[in-house]
């Protein structure tokens, strides 16, 4: 799996998303996922969406997933605080 298609595959799942996800070695990425759909949510919830994006392919071809997942609003606050 390259990031590129991890990411596709986490946007088709969660419409509206935006989706970063990097790798050095396409078995093991990070993730940064912004969605509204994420409102209300705790965050194993919210992890929980993006490994249903994934499915089986968690622990087989992705070994490790690093999720950091968002709302626009959270983002915002967070970009601010940097």
């Amino acid at each position: 799996m390259t990031p590129q298609q991890v990411a596709d595959l986490i946007r088709k799942s969660i419409p509206g998303a935006t989706v970063e996800v990097r790798s050095g070695d396409n078995v093991h990425f990070e993730s940064r996922v912004v969605s509204a759909e994420f409102a209300g949510k705790r965050p194993l919830q919210r992890h929980q969406l993006v490994y249903k994006a994934l499915g089986d392919l968690m622990g087989g071809e992705i070994h490790a997933l690093s999720i950091e997942a968002l709302t626009p609003e959270e983002l915002q606050h967070a970009s601010r605080s940097a």
